[in-house]
């Protein structure tokens, strides 16, 4: 990253106050373990270090680049911090290479971050032109533009439907399959112009017409629903009685897997007419949050993209035989 501000003005963690309550109970015992599955540039760590002094960090991250800024803001933390490159769905098996068994607090702020939006070239903005790339790990996957390439209109409907839940993905499958029959579409400001110009005209003033469809292809090229489906079963096996778990999530898709995930961590596995709920069949987490909470208005004001956030959290209050 070239950019020469302070770090701080660039980039501000959102509900940084709020996860840090809900963290802090868990990381008071020397040594405890927190573990930050979507390290970013820091933010959130840096604030959770600082209230909790005796915790130390486990940092994942599959951005090089976002582990190398974290590692600046961190360094006033010492060897309080370790930082693992790797998507967070191989949350046990780097566990293991770090020989940690159970950890006391975990936390994902999933999507893309503000790293990969601000840098233009990294392709993740309908706002500035740049080559499809899309991928959070530059070194290695499949780019946007290879997704373009290579799916089919059928696939590319689906995919627009599933994962960007967009309702023109026929009218937009149809009008990138026949673009580029004419040329490769390989830049953002390229599927923008396909996009705009298939959206009909009633329809130009409902957002952006690529917002949707750029926010499929990311999840589809980072393979981010298949990760979080994979990792965060394993981060709630991991915590520590008294551990917690708090997941901000920006779009539909993730939110309802976490509120589905938690309701079913927290929810007992007793016949509903049982009189009683023998001891095994209690359930092992209890939530911390009412539904979902959402950023305070004065904060989603100041910072935009604090906007969509649903921010869920649990506990474990029982822990199962081994």
């Amino acid at each position: 990253m070239t950019d020469s501000r302070d770090i701080n003005e660039i980039h501000t963690p959102v509900m940084v106050d709020r996860v840090v309550a809900l963290l802090r109970p868990a990381l008071q015992a020397k040594d405890a373990i927190y573990v930050d599955a979507t390290l970013g540039m820091g933010g959130h760590a840096a604030a959770v270090l600082r209230s909790c002094p005796n915790a130390r960090l486990i940092g994942f991250d599959r951005d090089s680049e976002a582990i190398a800024i974290a590692t600046e803001r961190l360094r006033e933390f010492g060897d309080r911090v370790q930082t693992v490159h790797a998507v967070y769905d191989e949350f046990e098996e780097r566990l293991d290479d770090l020989e940690v068994g159970e950890v006391d607090a975990v936390f994902f702020d999933l999507g893309v971050s503000s790293l990969q939006l601000d840098e233009a070239e990294r392709g993740f903005s309908y706002m500035q032109d740049a080559p499809l790339d899309m991928r959070m790990n530059r070194v290695e996957g499949i780019t946007a533009a290879d997704l373009l390439a290579e799916l089919s209109e059928h696939e590319l409907r689906d995919l627009f439907y599933r994962y960007g839940d967009e309702k023109l993905a026929p009218r937009y499958a149809r009008a990138i399959v026949a673009a580029r029959q004419q040329a490769n579409i390989e830049t953002t400001g390229a599927l923008v112009d396909i996009l705009q110009a298939a959206t009909p005209a009633a329809k130009r003033n409902a957002g952006h017409p690529a917002k949707r469809v750029f926010q499929a292809l990311r999840i589809r090229v980072n393979g981010e629903l298949d990760a979080l489906e994979s990792a965060l079963p394993q981060a709630l096996k991991r915590t520590r009685l008294g551990g917690r778990v708090v997941v901000e999530a920006y779009q539909s898709l993730e939110d309802r897997f976490v509120k589905r995930t938690f309701a079913e961590e927290t929810e007992s596995s007793a016949p509903r007419d049982l009189p009683f709920i023998p001891e095994n069949m209690q359930p092992e987490f209890q939530l911390l949050t009412r539904g979902a909470e959402q950023a305070p208005a004065a904060e989603a004001e100041l910072n935009p993209r604090a906007k969509p956030v649903r921010l869920r959290a649990v506990e474990r209050i029982r822990k199962s035989p081994a």
